[in-house]
């Protein structure tokens, strides 16, 4: 059953026909995520590589519209036109186009590390892909028995994608906080988050790719803009950052998981200034410390798992949430964060598109309590 949450928001649903449309995210009042032990961060464990039957086109599940289900651990959503394309965490990609699903091989110069947290994870297409049938792609490798992961361009040849230039290398890596996320911003440029590898002194270390947003020009060069001259860190002091989205004015947002143990909990949803550092593992929470910055809002002692994070355009952010097994909606004008729309387990990313929000599950990871249909796409109407 889907359920819409009403614990203390005032969040307008309008009923036409058979479509359910979400007006709003209110900003009246906090809802306090999903009760859990205090300070503890869901352990991992081995993915489980037995898959759903068999992925399947569109159903209606009352006024859910389920795309597509039997996914193998999507990670991320992406639009050409009205095609979809899902990047899935063994290695392979998901195309859905006129209600058909195709899962298409991906070829790469060394092979996913399919394993804890890492994968084939973030994937984005090439602002010119129609023309030229080009994307990036984040993936976990190991080198020597050393985990890394790397950012590679790929090119879509029929039903296969093949790996064109290794565009960035040798990020460190490990089974936890790999970062992973690509996204385009609005300066053209691709920005690439990553994770502090379970060594969190890499985070504020400059000379490290770990625990840092990057920003690099869409061949692989360095922009002449980024703050630190010769280098591709954009911000750092990141503990596992995995959501990135900017306003329509340009101001760039982040959402990134808190740290295990005690004190725990503290995800955080970060303003993104260039050359800035966000504190990890110096400062959690309402710390201060002169020269880092502290989060605009933290989840306190709770946890929800942050992943994919988009902005609507009246500038709420909409958070895929994975512990929380959710959506939350966080107003930067009000600073109040909610449980806005839960009912199909942990949440990994999502998209809005003429007027439907699309999310997808990850209740596959190893964490979650998959039904014999996971993983899912779904959409509902949103305005």
């Amino acid at each position: 059953m889907i359920v819409l949450l009403y614990r203390n928001v005032k969040l307008a649903v309008v009923v036409i026909g058979s479509a359910l449309i979400v007006t709003a995210c209110s900003n009246d009042k906090d809802v306090t995520p999903p009760n859990q032990k205090k300070g503890e961060e869901a352990v991992a464990t081995k993915v489980p590589t037995q898959p759903a039957e068999s992925a399947s086109p569109a159903t209606v599940e009352g006024d859910n519209v389920v795309i597509g289900s039997g996914l193998r651990i999507p990670w991320s959503i992406e639009f050409a036109g009205d095609t979809i394309y899902l990047s899935e965490r063994e290695g392979t990609i998901m195309k859905i186009a006129k209600k058909e699903l195709s899962r298409q091989t991906v070829r790469l110069t060394k092979a996913v590390h399919h394993d804890g947290e890492g994968g084939f994870l973030g994937f984005v297409l090439s602002p010119d892909f129609n023309d030229t049938g080009l994307a990036f792609a984040y993936h976990t490798y190991q080198d020597n028995g050393k985990t890394l992961n790397r950012v590679v361009m790929l090119k879509q040849e029929g039903a296969e994608w093949s790996e064109q230039r290794v565009l960035l290398d040798k990020i460190p890596g490990d089974l936890y906080h790999n970062g992973g996320r690509l996204a385009i911003g609005p300066d053209g440029y691709l920005y690439i988050t990553t994770g502090d590898a379970e060594e969190k002194e890499l985070s504020l270390n400059k000379d490290s790719l770990a625990g840092k947003i990057l920003r690099m020009k869409l061949d692989g060069s360095i922009p002449a803009d980024n703050p630190f001259p010769g280098s591709y860190m954009y911000s750092y002091g990141h503990r596992n950052p995995q959501g990135l989205a900017w306003t329509k004015d340009g101001v760039m947002y982040s959402s990134e998981h808190g740290p295990s143990g005690r004190p725990g909990g503290h995800d955080e949803i970060n303003v993104i200034k260039p050359g800035d550092s966000y504190g990890w593992p110096a400062i959690i929470g309402d710390a201060k410390q002169e020269g880092m910055i502290t989060p605009i809002y933290h989840t306190g002692e709770e946890a929800i798992a942050p992943s994919g994070t988009i902005i609507d355009d009246k500038g709420r952010i909409l958070i895929a949430a994975l512990r929380g097994e959710g959506i939350y909606c966080y107003t930067p004008e009000t600073g109040h964060m909610e449980l806005f729309y839960k009912g199909y387990g942990r949440i990994r990313d999502l998209e809005l598109r003429d007027g439907k929000l699309y999310f997808i599950t990850n209740n596959r990871d190893g964490r979650g309590q998959p039904s014999n249909v996971d993983d899912q796409l779904v959409a509902i109407q949103y305005q």
